[in-house]
């Protein structure tokens, strides 16, 4: 490890803690700053606005990026309290108006998804990084401005929150805290983002879906305290412009989300319970009140927050050899893949996978250091820009097929040959977009590559079988003719 300096990192959510994580083992001065407050002191203790608990889905990428991290407890920590989900069971109606649910396997081989409480996570993380003694956490600190030339961020400390208390009148003066190298994991909203982009010519494109989520719970059964549906699958409700989603939480209920279009929400947010009533069986049926009440559904969908969908693509991600900006801050994307998590935790994987390569704390001279992590960085951004831009565009495309697609006979047969070749051809090397995505740490801008592939080499596949067809029927018309005559 290297004295000189220090490593700041903004945000302390599970991308922010990972990258701490894997800072500590190069270097004795590592400071994380979290806007939030530490949830283990006071589980309300953040406004409501910043509070989520929408499950995260963990899968290969993340789980790669942890076990290299070397902290096997924390790995295993994480573990015993993920839900494994083996695929998506979707929920409709029959023909027939009878309740029914159809099982897609996310992968023939068997692999499963994780279903990961969010604050499990965060403990989890943060338990680690206390535990870790040239690491210091510190909470309620908002990132206020950053001077790249001098290598200085201020920090506006802010008070605890508390819906009974009023802010302080005199609010402590900002904190003025060096740097050496500072990486920024501070979200959607990334302050660091914007402060690297007073300071470098940065292409960015902020972009909001026609949708709007809102967060629902299925509580446990009353009389065992056991799960309402199957707990080791994705359940879905796709219904064509809406979608209603359940995640298997450890207390035996279902996160749930309901995305809708802004207006349809709003329409029913000022309509009587009624009608939310019968939106709720005409496109999730079997949701109310078989699996919440229609007294829960009410005073969850009415209090609850309508929050948009927001994706962010830049580039660069980094500033020289000063600053580098990762997970959501650098590419936050719709969350219709489950690999806003991954694609976080991979960059701090990638991040420091080049930092080593390009030996920048080997290095002794401050400017032996600045120029290899300028190397290192630059690499970096030429890889993760294009992967990143790769994910967001699938994350969108795929919600397209979550809400309608996954009942289409195209999206069906196309699965259904797909998963025959990898599972009965396995020289061939074919897999489905969904395998290389969430089952391999293949970059994802290779998987779009390989996947488009696939589509021209069934495409060509379908039309030589047509042609066979007319050929055949062809060839057997004209004899048929022929014996006639």
């Amino acid at each position: 490890m290297t004295a000189d300096g220090k490593i700041v990192i903004v945000g302390g959510g599970p991308v922010g803690s990972l990258a701490a994580l894997y800072a500590s083992h190069y270097h004795d001065n590592v400071e994380v700053y979290e806007l939030r407050g530490d949830e283990r002191q006071n589980p309300a203790g953040a406004s409501p606005l910043l509070q989520k608990s929408i499950n995260f889905t963990l899968s290969e990428r993340g789980i790669r990026a942890l076990e290299k991290s070397g902290r096997t407890d924390l790995l295993r920590a994480i573990m015993r309290t993920a839900i494994p989900m083996h695929g998506r069971m979707v929920h409709g109606r029959s023909v027939s108006g009878k309740l029914q649910e159809t099982f897609h396997q996310y992968d023939v081989h068997g692999n499963s998804l994780y279903s990961l409480d969010r604050k499990a996570l965060n403990i989890a993380l943060r338990q680690e990084l206390d535990a870790t003694p040239n690491v210091k956490m510190f909470f309620h600190h908002k990132l206020i401005r950053a001077d790249m030339n001098t290598r200085k961020v201020w920090f506006e400390q802010r008070e605890e929150y508390s819906p009974t208390t009023s802010p302080s009148t005199t609010p402590p003066p900002p904190k003025e805290v060096p740097f050496d190298f500072l990486i920024g994991a501070d979200g959607a909203h990334s302050t660091t983002r914007q402060q690297i982009m007073r300071y470098t010519p940065l292409d960015y494109q902020q972009q909001y879906a026609d949708t709007v989520w809102c967060e629902l719970r299925i509580p446990p059964t009353e009389k065992t305290n056991s799960f309402r549906l199957r707990p080791n699958y994705l359940h879905i409700w796709p219904g064509g412009e809406y979608m209603f989603c359940a995640f298997p939480c450890p207390d035996q209920s279902f996160n749930c989300i309901l995305f809708a279009p802004a207006s349809r929400l709003d329409a029913l947010k000022s309509s009587p319970p009624a009608t939310l009533f019968d939106f709720f069986d005409t496109h999730f049926p079997g949701v109310c009140p078989d699996l919440i009440s229609q007294s829960s559904l009410s005073q969850q969908f009415y209090q609850s927050p309508h929050l948009p969908l927001i994706g962010i693509k830049c580039s660069p991600h980094h500033l020289g050899s000063a600053a580098v900006i990762i997970g959501d801050a650098a590419h936050a994307m719709f969350p219709f893949y489950g690999q806003g998590l991954n694609a976080g935790m991979e960059d701090v994987r990638i991040l420091f996978d080049l930092l080593d390569e390009h030996r920048v704390f080997g290095h002794g001279k401050s400017l032996d250091k600045d120029h290899a992590r300028a190397a290192a960085l630059t690499e970096y951004s030429n890889q993760r820009v294009r992967d990143a831009h790769a994910i967001h565009d699938l994350s969108r495309r795929n919600y397209l097929e979550l809400r309608g697609g996954v009942n289409s006979p195209v999206y069906k047969a196309r699965k259904f040959v797909e998963e025959a070749l990898q599972r009965y051809v396995p020289l061939l090397g074919w897999r489905t977009l969904y395998s290389r995505v969430s089952f391999s740490d293949q970059r994802y801008s290779e998987v779009v590559v390989k996947n488009e592939l696939q589509g021209w080499v069934l495409l060509l596949m379908s039309g030589l079988g047509v042609l066979l067809h007319v050929l055949v029927f062809g060839v057997l018309g004209g004899a048929f003719l022929g014996l006639k005559r």
